[in-house]
């Protein structure tokens, strides 16, 4: 299955392709150690990915035996979850002499392409065009957000059940969700009706507003309105991840790069390469910084139609791999601290963010990690409500200051007792075994034990196990109520299981229907469930007639 290769490989062979191809890409060669490092790291997961896909090959055979084809929506479920190709599942069936349902995994994956495309399916009108000769939106909205517009063109869409219109303006104070940041709200107001504006997108250097309502008077002048408040929020959370960025290359290497981002009025979500968990210590040196430069109020400056290569000579940090204009715009909070590429917009100076919390930090891919945290406002509730928890945890442990130690006692205290019954649990489980074990009942040279037992879905894996251990040749069937459903077990011993004589699957799949429930298992042990509690006796009774 793994064609000889049980570890990592295909990072070796970056060297030879950094030498063909870094005169056309020469940040390749610039960033070799991140490629490598991301490569193998992507390799490593695929093939733990790979690894549980064959235990799962494995446990589908041993459940199917003498069946001798491989179930299609089962290949699909390779091909989907585990990233199997159909061809490398047709070659492990193959190689145990059986078929693939290549029919039935078709139509899993046309099943799956038609669920993605009626998840991304949008209908639309044609475009009602008011004036022809329009040139591209006007953007104002770095420096006004506000002013007086008209309707270019507009339509009607329709996605996942709603309704809006795509007006475009002549010109606009709204930006258009780019670089991460999300598009801007607010009105478009007339003399004769007011339009809500709730995202705004870019399409082909056009402004494209969703608006609530069909415009009714489309050849009106509008007044563009912003929300302010909301802008301001985004703004906050957009200069924030640039200060973060900074504070993350100084904290954890030069390696750190922007991989993605989100920012809207509500949090920041940003993206980067990393290889570790980040600590404690470094996450709160991060926060530390980021709160410095807050406080310092340094004034941002914005350099507009920068060439792209006088801007990186500045220092200016831009997407590996992303591909830039002639021209870029340069938003720079202190040219020794953060200079990047962007064209969202941001906070005159960086004293507007108020304070910036980091509410987690999380692995993402192979190589990439993912921070996020709030400003202003949220960092304030954020605050506040982690010092709520802590408050009600003193109060509940009745102590005024660091409750730690009293956390800590109860959880020594806790774990001491869950020993305590755990050690219990085994003494009567093993009393339990032994009382069984007098009811067993004696069918050639095979002891058949079946009964119904007061004990939990845990406890009675646990019993059975150690049931079908107690004897050589014997079978065992158990059966408890569980609110208000039934759950079945059944144990065959390694001797009967090695001869062939019983398979504990087969057996729970002949008795389940009688509890209306339903389900399969190993040779040696199977547990199914059920909804018909009258059912057990029946149930332990047709068990004991299969033997």
């Amino acid at each position: 299955t793994f064609l000889g290769f049980d570890g990592p490989f295909m990072f070796k062979m970056l060297p030879v392709l950094v030498n063909q191809m870094k005169g056309v890409f020469p940040e390749i060669a610039v960033q070799q150690k991140l490629v490598s490092m991301v490569m193998k790291e992507e390799e490593v997961a695929f093939l733990r990915t790979l690894s549980q896909g064959v235990k799962r090959f494995e446990q589908y055979v041993e459940k199917h035996k003498g069946q001798k084809m491989i179930d299609g929506d089962f290949a699909f479920e390779l091909f989907d979850t585990y990233g199997f190709p159909v061809d490398l599942t047709r070659l492990m069936a193959q190689e145990k002499g059986l078929d693939v349902d290549m029919e039935g995994f078709q139509k899993g994956l046309e099943s799956q392409k038609k669920r993605s495309r009626k998840a991304a399916e949008k209908s639309s009108d044609d475009w009602i065009v008011l004036m022809a000769d329009a040139p591209e939106t006007e953007f104002v909205g770095y420096t006004q957000l506000q002013c007086d517009a008209r309707i270019v063109r507009y339509r009607k869409v329709s996605r996942k059940k709603e309704t809006f219109y795509e007006v475009v303006l002549d010109k606009t104070p709204f930006y258009a969700e780019s670089g991460g940041q999300t598009g801007d709200t607010g009105l478009l107001v007339s003399e004769a009706e007011t339009l809500h504006v709730v995202d705004v997108k870019k399409e082909n250097n056009l402004w494209v507003h969703y608006v609530k309502e069909e415009p009714q008077k489309p050849l009106a002048v509008f007044h563009a309105e912003v929300d302010r408040k909301k802008r301001t929020l985004t703004a906050n959370n957009h200069s924030a991840t640039h200060l973060m960025h900074a504070a993350l290359r100084r904290v954890l290497g030069t390696h750190v790069e922007q991989k993605g981002s989100l920012v809207d009025e509500h949090r920041l979500r940003f993206d980067f390469s990393h290889f570790a968990k980040m600590t404690e210590e470094e996450l709160k040196e991060v926060e530390r910084l980021v709160n410095e430069k807050i406080r310092e109020n340094i004034p941002v400056k914005i350099l507009q139609d920068v060439p792209v290569d006088e801007a990186k000579k500045m220092g200016a940090m831009a997407l590996f791999g992303e591909k830039y204009g002639e021209k870029a715009r340069v938003v720079i909070y202190d040219p020794e601290y953060s200079v990047e590429l962007c064209g969202g917009t941001h906070v005159p100076a960086t004293g507007q963010i108020g304070c910036f919390k980091i509410t987690s930090e999380s692995g993402i891919a192979a190589g990439v990690r993912r921070i996020e945290g709030v400003t202003a406002d949220a960092a304030e509730e954020y605050i506040n409500k982690q010092l709520e928890i802590l408050k009600n945890i003193k109060s509940h442990f009745k102590v005024q200051q660091d409750p730690v130690q009293a956390v800590a006692h109860l959880l020594e205290e806790n774990a001491s007792f869950r020993k305590e019954i755990e050690k219990l649990q085994r003494e009567q489980a093993g009393h339990l075994a032994e009382s069984l074990m007098r009811d067993a009942e004696k069918i050639g040279d095979v002891l058949f034990l079946g009964k119904k037992v007061n004990v939990t879905p845990a406890q009675v894996r646990n019993l059975v196990h150690q049931l079908r251990a107690s004897e050589e040749n014997v079978v065992v069937v158990l059966a408890i109520e569980n609110n208000g459903k039934v759950n079945l077990a059944v144990g065959v011993s390694d001797a009967l299981v090695k001869a062939g004589r019983y398979h504990a699957g087969d057996i729970i799949k002949k008795i389940t229907p009688l509890v209306k429930g339903g389900g399969g298992g190993q040779p040696h042990f199977a547990m199914a469930g059920g909804k018909d509690v009258s059912g057990i006796p029946g149930a332990l009774r047709a068990a004991k007639t299969l033997l």
